[in-house]
């Protein structure tokens, strides 16, 4: 039988209508005015009289011919000089009808039909329906390679081995946590895919035609199609892109499936995402990845899934850090370098910490700082980065893991190479503009078959201005980072000069607590700054692609973002404290600022205060409260402005149909905003864990809010995404791998540089008369002649408690004033250096031995995956050879059928050659 024959008799387009009508299944979102076709795509644009534009649909009044004879009539029209008298508004709004006019010719010649609303009840916006009949989306499938499920389905069988039988346990004590929806279930048969072919229609079960082809996927057919569509009544073609940019429409999506709330809100995939995933009553539940995944797309299915494996690992790193913090908590009475320093047996005077306004201090003053600085920096913190190191390992294997069983689940094993390279040739409107102006130039200078396309030269201005704006931008976080710390300075004489008591006894903190506020607001705004660059960055050098327009701008984005939030970090945890000098030979800065030391506890517990206020100044304000605080003010900004006031735009929005309702929605600008906050996140979990363990903890309870609140803002407030296929997480995944690495040397250095736990280890093994901490502070102190002061900079209180003061200690290795070479580096001092040093060349390789050792022994596939796939071709290839027999036997059939009726046609010998070639069309 002739596959292709038997396709196009199996799909009449007379009986399409008729099943149409009855549905096998409950009708969802909007539909034509008849009530049977169903919107896909929705294009919005202005109109100046929306009751003088309506037309009706081709199917109602076939007035092509009209239409086209219009619009060469005023394609000619338009070429004419405008004369004197016309309104060029007027004339601007004639053009774009003109090229919607086109445009909208074009879609009906591919097979689409359309139908603009007859009663739109928004001023001045009018709504152009698409829908696609089941030939276009059958031939548009076809061509998108669109895996779809067959007929045959086969049993999944769940392993055997322990693994697979704790993974089911698992997933039956935590039954409760899993949403109410058919998605998550564990399903016992599995129907195979294949990618759709019309020739090969006897495969798919093609009874429910209404529902064969999902929301989603009818949307993003209709998308392809827009895209491939051109507009050329200018002297380029105009794609959907153009067209939007252009105004000539105003937006451009896919509607929602139905109604959220109210009496009148039946049953729908929406509906059950906002009541089982984008409420906050089931936070403690999982996500329904797969009904996400079915609802808005492979991409946005893939970010969640991500989150929440992210948030899952963050549970044992975050109790992990708890652990460490508690040990310290409960060790700080036992710390023999903070019990020495809050003796007050111990009179040690210190040197004053800046010049003439400081007096000189008693050690006894730090003993808060001191004990406090214990909670993060102890034996613990080794142990804890060395956790945190193989735990960013442990979360990268378990989501390649997760990734290949989605994967599976998803039918996205084959998707790859052919596909992108089937899709990779959509070039963007922007550059399309480009290239035609460029040929538009050199239209006399080349020859006509030679293409056309933009080069490094022609990119090399946009490369320049990147370049040095990329430079400019990280020079501008410098500078800040700068001021900052002048602030610091500034503010700590200020305050030691108070004449409040309570403002001099707390000048630490408050200079600390200040700074890094301070900080946190300038990276919030910043941040804001640089997205918009990196943006218009990106758009000046006209990448050839989305892809690659989407690649450039997370790198930009990443590299500024990534400068912003970690400058000031860098700034404490490796700067700050030594590039101070010493007593009598301060380093200044702008004059007459003393660059700022670090607390004799050292600069672990400001860097500390500086990442707790960082994440949950970025957390709980840009995160979470721009997310819902902007799209609030934006709503009241489009009340404001419009003509009805709030109550009525309420009734109004009620009264809508959902394809109209969807307008009032924020457009949907991707994921990239989403990823770089997490990413981020992610760097503070990882690379300075060492200073803080509590940092799991905090993203962990911003990650739990986090899930529902883009849940909602997705499912309510959100247009619908177009649905995008994918099969990994792309860029992310790379930035998330260096990310972990760069973290093992990052934390190796903060515990060698920046802690005490070097220098304490050297003198417990090296110095210590008798094995233990006793004496350290003091072997950490070296001694100053105050008459060594330069002339100046001494304070104007020499005495304290009515003493004067001739030797003060400061922190530091340095001969004391009275050996032969006074103030230079002690022997201690390298010591300590090199051991510093070790300590990192061995903390790096040795941790980097076990990451490499984790990443070999655990597969990136699954072995039950690994069956069921391999169970799935070899079932594939069955079904197809038995298809190829069943044919081959209907071949012979007819064979000898020919062969039995062959003697009473013997005679008509002129009729052999025809009946061979049936016979040649029925095997083609």
């Amino acid at each position: 039988m002739d596959s292709t024959k038997g396709w196009s008799d199996s799909i009449p387009m007379k009986t399409l209508d008729a099943e149409d009508r009855a549905p096998l299944c409950p009708r969802l979102g909007p539909y034509f005015a008849d009530g049977q076709r169903r919107v896909d795509y929705v294009l919005a644009y202005h109109v100046q009289k929306p009751g003088d534009i309506h037309r009706k649909s081709p199917k109602f009044g076939d007035d092509n011919f009209i239409r086209r004879l219009r619009r060469s009539l005023s394609i000619r029209s338009s070429r004419a000089p405008l004369q004197p008298e016309e309104d060029p508004e007027i004339a601007a709004q004639d053009t774009k009808r003109f090229k919607r006019e086109e445009f909208e010719d074009n879609l009906r010649e591919t097979g689409l039909e359309l139908e603009t609303s007859a009663e739109c009840k928004i001023p001045g916006i009018a709504f152009l329906k698409i829908h696609a009949p089941w030939n276009v989306l059958c031939r548009e499938a076809e061509f998108m390679k669109l895996k779809m499920p067959t007929n045959k389905v086969y049993e999944v069988k769940q392993g055997s081995n322990i693994v697979e039988k704790i993974r089911l346990f698992i997933h039956k004590v935590t039954s409760p946590l899993h949403p109410k929806v058919d998605a998550n279930k564990l399903e016992s048969v599995k129907p195979l895919s294949h990618t759709f072919s019309r020739e090969k229609a006897h495969l798919f079960d093609l009874s429910d035609r209404e529902n064969f082809f999902d929301s989603k996927t009818r949307s993003s057919i209709v998308y392809e199609v827009l895209k491939r569509t051109k507009c050329t009544r200018d002297m380029y073609s105009m794609g959907i892109t153009s067209l939007l940019a252009n105004g000539v429409y105003t937006s451009a999506y896919p509607p929602h499936d139905g109604e959220i709330e109210g009496v009148n809100a039946k049953p729908n995939d929406r509906k059950t995402l906002y009541e089982e995933w984008a409420s906050y009553s089931v936070f403690y539940k999982y996500q329904p990845i797969g009904l996400i995944r079915k609802y808005f797309g492979d991409k946005v299915g893939l970010y969640f899934a991500w989150l929440g494996v992210y948030t899952q690992m963050l549970i044992p790193a975050a109790i992990v850090g708890v652990i460490v913090f508690l040990y310290g908590c409960a060790t700080v009475d036992d710390n023999i370098p903070s019990m020495e320093i809050c003796d007050p047996r111990n009179n040690i005077t210190m040197c004053p910490l800046c010049d003439r306004a400081c007096s000189y201090w008693k050690l006894m003053r730090a003993c808060g700082t001191a004990r406090a600085s214990h909670l993060f920096d102890n034996p613990a913190t080794v142990f804890f980065s060395i956790f945190m190191a193989l735990w960013a390992v442990l979360f990268m294997e378990h989501w390649k893991r997760r990734q290949m069983r989605l994967n599976y689940v998803w039918d996205r094993t084959g998707f790859g190479e052919e596909e992108q390279e089937e899709h990779k040739d959509h070039n963007r409107a922007e550059y399309e503009v480009r290239v035609m102006q460029k040929a538009l130039r050199q239209e006399n200078s080349i020859s006509k078959d030679e293409k056309v396309k933009l080069t490094c030269t022609d990119r090399l201005p946009a490369y320049l201005t990147t370049m040095t704006m990329m430079a400019f931008m990280i020079s501008v976080t410098f500078a800040i980072v700068f001021g900052v710390v002048l602030y610091r300075i500034t503010i700590k004489t200020a305050l030691h000069v108070s004449s409040y008591p309570a403002a001099r006894g707390n000048v630490r903190a408050t200079v600390k607590t200040t700074a890094a506020i301070i900080n946190v607001i300038i990276i919030i705004i910043l941040d804001e700054v640089y997205g918009t660059v990196a943006r218009w960055l990106t758009v000046l050098e006209v990448p050839k692609t989305d892809k690659s327009f989407e690649e450039r701008l997370i790198f930009k984005t990443f590299v500024l973002k990534f400068v912003n939030a970690f400058t000031p970090i860098v700034y404490l945890a490796f700067f700050r404290g030594r590039l101070v000098g010493r007593p009598g030979n301060y380093l200044y800065v702008v004059g007459s600022y003393r660059m700022e030391e670090c607390a004799h506890a050292g600069c672990l517990m400001e860097l500390c205060i500086q990442l707790c206020i960082t994440m949950l100044g970025k957390q709980l304000i840009q995160n979470n409260l721009f997310e819902i605080g902007i799209p609030k003010l934006k709503k009241m900004l489009h009340k404001k402005n419009s003509e009805m006031d709030s109550k009525q735009q309420e009734e109004l929005i009620k009264t809508l149909p959902q394809h109209e309702r969807d307008h009032f929605l924020c457009p949907f600008v991707g994921l990239n905003p989403e990823y770089m906050e997490m990413i981020i996140q992610f760097g503070m979990v990882t690379l300075f864990v060492a200073s803080f363990p509590l940092a799991p903890l905090f993203a962990l309870l911003n990650n739990v809010i986090e899930i529902r609140l883009d849940a909602k803002k997705f499912v309510m407030e959100l247009r619908r995404p177009i649905a995008g296929r994918a099969k990994n997480i792309g860029i992310w995944y790379n930035l998330l791998r260096g990310l972990s690495k760069v973290a093992v040397i990052v934390n190796a250095f903060v515990i060698a540089f920046t802690s005490d736990f070097v220098p304490r280890l050297v003198y417990q093994h090296m110095y210590s008369p008798d094995g233990t901490m006793h004496g350290f502070v003091n072997h950490s102190l070296s001694y100053f002649n105050v008459s060594d002061f330069e002339p100046g900079t001494d304070p104007y209180q020499p005495m304290i408690l009515g003493h004067k003061v001739k030797l003060c200690r400061y922190k530091d290795y340095r001969d004391p004033p009275w050996s032969s070479t006074p103030y230079d580096l002690s022997k201690e001092f390298w010591a300590i250096l090199a051991v510093r040093l070790a300590f990192v060349v061995v903390f790096q390789n040795v941790v980097m031995l076990m990451r490499d050792f984790i990443d070999w022994l655990i597969p990136e596939i699954p072995k039950d995956i690994s069956l069921k796939i391999h169970k799935e071709k070899v079932l594939m290839v069955e079904l197809f050879m038995k298809e190829e027999h069943g044919r081959r036997l209907a071949r012979r059939d007819s064979h000898n059928h020919n062969s039995c009726t062959s003697p009473s046609s013997s005679n008509q010998s002129p009729q052999q050659p025809r009946s061979r070639a049936v016979l040649n069309t029925n095997r083609s």
